[in-house]
């Protein structure tokens, strides 16, 4: 089979590495790609936002199959015109895609067919938002309607933190995504990310995972697209696993085919657990970065099958095994992230040894490029450290020593990932 896979991040990184294991996989093209997936993949000069030209690229090679990997594209309609062309492709519609590309329309969405998910309101006049947080209980998230690479939610703590969020959306600091904000009450309680594959009718269910988003120690600091991340999380029981999809992910599936625009694709719910059970706090569209890499550091079964099963109506044939064992992933990033990140920094990795030897670790390339026959980083999120284990203790371990041979004067990393789950088996919760 020939696979077009489109992005160039972490997320793609594992994606191309697992359908490399797979075996179903005759080729793989990757438009652009990184230098880890160059590996793997023959990285192409590839216009994404040129449809014809995705489309024509397709043609030329008999591309099987295309997996778009960001939401980005998912939201400017790529798997349309590439549907149109006759070709199969992994990702929903640019309808379908609204669950990400636009939070108020979840939200409205949600409130439709009664999906648990915090009160809000939507405002497209600063004024009026600033009137409404005035009399609002506090925490409160304000959040840019549109695709903010993950950095347009503010959990603001005081008034002045709120007015601050606001002003910032509709001043540009978000582009067009802020166009809009979204207003919603704080829910308390933990957060767990929940995958399932759909066809549009059949849902496949996907492990558990926990993603850290705060980009210092302890949960501190700002949003971030997600400093680690670790699956099975514990979090999660069979009963909120049974309850997230009655109450969630199947009135989603419904409720998208009963508007005419049925998703095909991963659905990513980030839920937060409450008192009053699981809550949908948002919809990605695409897998998660960097809940991805321990997925497909668990899984066993071909993912090529899973994602063409997924794009061509055939998940009610599909059974999907996984491995027992834990997985972990640490983030390491850019000195300045999430601000403007330090880039051009030389990384050395020949002090990692991946493969089975070395216990199942790999490191996933996120935002690395090659300058002069050497690997510099060239963004935020630079590499995902990787790990599986007999359990998440080990995984941890692994992942850290890897992540400790690792030679970048210009990066750093969350310390703790995993510490939520590791202190629930202490009992520490």
């Amino acid at each position: 089979m020939n696979v077009l896979l489109i992005g160039g991040g972490g997320r793609e990184h594992a994606l191309a590495w697992a359908m490399a294991r797979g075996g179903r996989s005759a080729n793989i093209f990757a438009a652009p790609g990184n230098p880890g997936i160059a590996e793997l993949a023959s990285c192409v000069a590839l216009a994404v936002n040129d449809h014809a030209a995705v489309a024509g690229f397709c043609k030329e090679k008999a591309i099987d199959l295309v997996v778009i990997g960001p939401e980005a594209p998912l939201v400017a309609g790529l798997a349309d015109d590439l549907r149109a062309a006759g070709i199969a492709v992994f990702g929903p519609s640019r309808a379908a895609a609204a669950l990400e590309g636009s939070k108020g329309f979840t939200k409205d969405f949600c409130a439709e067919f009664g999906i648990p998910t915090a009160a809000y309101r939507r405002f497209a006049d600063r004024g009026a938002a600033l009137d409404y947080i005035a009399q609002a209980d506090l925490p409160i998230v304000v959040k840019a309607d549109g695709l903010a690479a993950g950095k347009g939610v503010v959990i603001a703590e005081t008034l002045e933190a709120a007015r601050t969020a606001i002003d910032d959306c509709f001043a540009g600091r978000f582009g067009e995504a802020g166009a809009e904000v979204v207003i919603e009450a704080f829910l308390e309680g933990e957060e767990a990310s929940f995958f399932a594959l759909t066809d549009g009718t059949s849902i496949v269910a996907m492990p558990t995972a926990q993603d850290h988003k705060r980009v210092g120690d302890g949960d501190t600091g700002p949003n971030t697209g997600g400093m680690g991340a670790y699956s099975p999380a514990p979090v999660m029981t069979k009963a909120l696993i049974d309850e997230t999809m009655t109450r969630i992910i199947e009135p989603t599936v419904r409720g998208m085919a009963e508007r005419g625009t049925p998703f095909q694709g991963v659905l990513y719910a980030g839920l937060m657990i409450t008192r009053n059970g699981p809550e949908l706090i948002e919809y990605n569209v695409r897998f998660g970065d960097p809940e991805c890499q321990v997925l497909m550091m668990r899984l066993q079964s071909d993912v090529t099958d899973a994602l063409y099963a997924t794009a061509t109506g055939g998940l009610s044939e599909l059974e999907l095994e996984w491995h027992d064992d834990p997985a972990l992933t640490v983030v390491m990033a850019a000195d300045g992230y999430p601000g403007p990140p330090k880039t051009g920094g030389v990384i050395d990795l020949s002090g990692v040894a991946i493969g089975e030897t070395e216990g199942d670790v790999v490191v996933f390339h996120a935002g690395t490029s090659m300058q002069d026959g050497r690997l510099v980083a060239s963004g935020g999120r630079v590499l995902n450290v990787t790990a599986r284990g007999a359990s998440l203790r080990e995984a941890q371990t692994r992942a850290y020593e890897a992540a400790g041979r690792i030679v970048w004067s210009d990066g750093f990393y969350r310390r703790d990932i995993g510490h939520r789950a590791i202190d629930r088996d202490r009992g520490d919760d």
